[in-house]
């Protein structure tokens, strides 16, 4: 049996190459951190090196003391990471004060984790926060049809969430909360990470305006769908605004209220006209 064989492994290498696939990831664009259970570390632990040195991130999170990530690390390409995940990716160990990371397996050429990993943090702090423990997965992706979005629509939430819900009609079920969104920020430092962070309090995803898209989710295939499906409705706005042909018909709010009702969801009425 191999690290490999273990299937929280087998499932992080995968969504890696489907979000490739996807063409999300041009180069090394984009990231992916997934908090480990409990059980999951013990599974692994077998596999683990010697521990390099701690370092210190700039951020700091009291309810992510002595948690286990897989992230991907900083300029490697999604498209190798199922070719060589020992080269690719690597497993970190947080310290007893939360502000701190060393890898104790992966990076095996050398290197660090996503440069965008303090972003990655926050927001694993605050998404476990936001719901008692359950979230484990931040994902984030340059999904070209939302990207495209953030220079024809006003970056707001509001203006982002309804276009999302009135393209799809599975969009107010998958994300009833809506999404938010960040302005454009440098990426990689402080700054944006504290701004996404804020928002991720509230919503499971958020756009960066002319850069992608943050989603999370409390396992690999729910924030991949979400991520996937917040795209593909972005693809059906930008396909309606590129037809040249007017708007005829619409999901309307009292459409988007029945579907609420029929799925048992509960929408942002803020949102709502």
């Amino acid at each position: 049996m191999s690290i490999y064989d273990i299937p929280v492994m087998q499932g992080y290498i995968r969504m890696c190459e489907d979000g490739w696939n996807q063409g999300w990831h041009e180069r090394n664009g984009g990231n992916l951190t997934y908090r480990m259970t409990e059980e999951e570390v013990c599974q692994l632990r077998p596999y683990f090196r010697t521990p390099g040195e701690w370092v210190n991130m700039g951020v700091q999170a009291d309810n992510l003391c002595g948690e286990y990530f897989i992230a991907t690390g900083s300029g490697k390409y999604f498209r190798n990471v199922s070719l060589a995940p020992q080269d690719n990716i690597c497993i970190l160990e947080i310290n007893e004060t939360g502000d701190s990371w060393r890898i104790v397996w992966g990076l095996e050429k050398g290197g660090r984790p996503t440069s965008e990993f303090p972003s990655h943090f926050l927001n694993h702090s605050v998404r476990k926060a936001a719901t008692d423990g359950k979230n484990r997965v931040i994902y984030h992706a340059h999904p070209a049809n939302v990207i495209a979005m953030t220079y024809i629509l006003p970056l707001t939430d509001k203006a982002f969430t309804r276009a999302l819900w009135q393209s799809a009609t599975e969009c107010p079920v998958v994300f009833p909360g809506g999404v938010g969104v960040v302005e454009w920020m440098v990426p990689g430092g402080a700054e944006i990470a504290l701004a996404t962070s804020k928002l991720m309090a509230e919503y499971d995803a958020a756009v960066w305006a002319h850069h992608g898209l943050f989603v999370s989710g409390p396992d690999l295939d729910t924030a991949f769908g979400l991520m996937h499906t917040i795209e593909k409705a972005a693809e059906i706005f930008m396909l309606v605004q590129n037809s040249g042909k007017p708007v005829l018909q619409t999901i309307f709010d009292e459409d988007l209220r029945a579907i609420a009702k029929e799925f048992g969801v509960t929408l942002k009425e803020e949102f709502l006209d």
